[in-house]
């Protein structure tokens, strides 16, 4: 166990299991999703499947981040599973397209608390010189999770139907649930939950000090709001039968990547890696657009699992290495705001320029092309600090 980093403590292989578990219950479901509500009458909502659910996640970011500080990581990462846990279980019950897009509404509550908490968790117990590779790690098992997840809903979907794959999802989130309660609570001094709480005040629902890094965010997650929409109706148009199978592989192309460029942003700085990472995404999306068949395609999920790669972790970490440790939460909730935001209007964006017209789909993932290389060139002209500092200061 000596090679193993000094961070990897009990707590820490818990928070990764639970990464896991909880990425792979809210991802399992989402490569069915389109062909449901089609079933259900609504073809032309596709859009909102994704963005309903990031918006809510957004809007929920400032209270779970004042909730993280307050009265605990654990409680927070707990409040977003039970709804997990909870609305999957409500899929099958509620059948009107209202009704499931009102649950997708909902749902995004569970991303909106979950990850703020264990984010946050993972700050607390690592070292400062170890963020970006601790981040690496704990992305990794979340990625594990996004990788599973499709892969067997769109088994789970296609040989039994999408009611066991809704009950599926829900037991998963249930696992994950049952980790969290075995983590011990990194707040020293907690509050007791109280509505004033929930309360926000003008400044605390974004951080300053890392609004570059989540603009840096919000410019290079909008493809992936375009993918989680489009790949689906696009995976079909090239006849690739599993709809999941591009997100299984750029999640496993992903995987290897994030504790390299983990690492190497704790050497280098944060910036350098992001860089790269921002530059892949362009490359791939130019890939995915022109592609014309399954091979093409899939080779651009690869580049663009390296860029989500080298993104998360580092991300991450740089919004950590701005924040201070008494508003850690409240920083790392304005990521997550950037993060959704990006994914949503991706996901709006996509879904509008679509249409469901097949000779749409290069000029959708151009324009994400296009809104990640506004990303590049902005990191080209900031000012980094030393290479060894960890921290890239704006």
């Amino acid at each position: 166990m000596k090679h193993l980093p000094s961070f990897f403590t009990l707590d820490f292989m818990l928070l990764c299991l639970s990464s896991f578990l909880f990425f792979a219950s809210f991802n399992m479901i989402i490569p069915e999703l389109p062909a449901y509500i089609t079933s259900l009458g609504g073809e032309d909502y596709k859009g909102l499947i994704i963005s309903l659910f990031t918006l809510t996640a957004g809007l929920s970011r400032p209270f779970s981040g004042k909730l993280a500080d307050k009265i605990g990581r654990v409680p927070v990462m707990i409040f977003g599973l039970v709804v997990c846990f909870i609305v999957s279980l409500l899929y099958p019950i509620i059948t009107t397209v209202s009704g499931f897009l009102f649950l997708r509404f909902v749902h995004g509550f569970s991303t909106g608390f979950t990850p703020t908490g264990t984010s946050a968790y993972v700050a607390d117990i690592v070292p400062f010189n170890k963020r970006g590779e601790a981040m690496g790690i704990q992305s990794l098992f979340g990625s594990l999770g996004m990788a599973a997840g499709p892969a067997l809903g769109g088994y789970i979907g296609s040989a039994y139907g999408i009611n066991p794959l809704f009950y599926t999802a829900s037991f998963t989130a249930v696992l994950s649930m049952l980790v969290v309660l075995r983590l011990k609570e990194t707040v020293a001094i907690k509050e007791p939950f109280r509505l004033n709480l929930i309360k926000l005040k003008k400044d605390e629902i974004i951080e300053k000090r890392v609004l570059f890094p989540s603009l840096i965010l919000f410019l290079t997650v909008t493809s992936f709001g375009t993918v989680l929409t489009i790949i689906p109706d696009y995976s079909e148009h090239l006849g690739i039968q599993n709809k999941g199978l591009f997100f299984a592989v750029f999640t496993i192309a992903s995987l290897g990547i994030r504790i390299i460029a983990g690492r190497t942003s704790d050497k280098y700085g944060r910036i350098p890696v992001m860089k790269a990472a921002s530059f892949s995404m362009v490359v791939a999306m130019i890939l995915v657009a022109f592609a014309t068949s399954k091979g093409m395609l899939l080779f651009g999920g690869v580049i663009f699992g390296a860029s989500v790669g080298m993104n998360s972790p580092t991300i991450s970490a740089w919004t950590i290495d701005l924040s201070l440790d008494k508003y850690r939460g409240r920083a790392l909730a304005t990521m997550y705001i950037a993060l959704e935001a990006g994914i949503g209007i991706g996901a709006i964006v996509s879904g509008f320029l679509f249409n469901n017209k097949p000779e749409n789909f290069p000029l959708v993932f151009l324009i994400s092309a296009g809104s990640a290389f506004i990303a590049f060139l902005l990191l080209m002209f900031h000012k980094t600090t030393p290479k060894n500092s960890g921290a890239d200061k704006f």
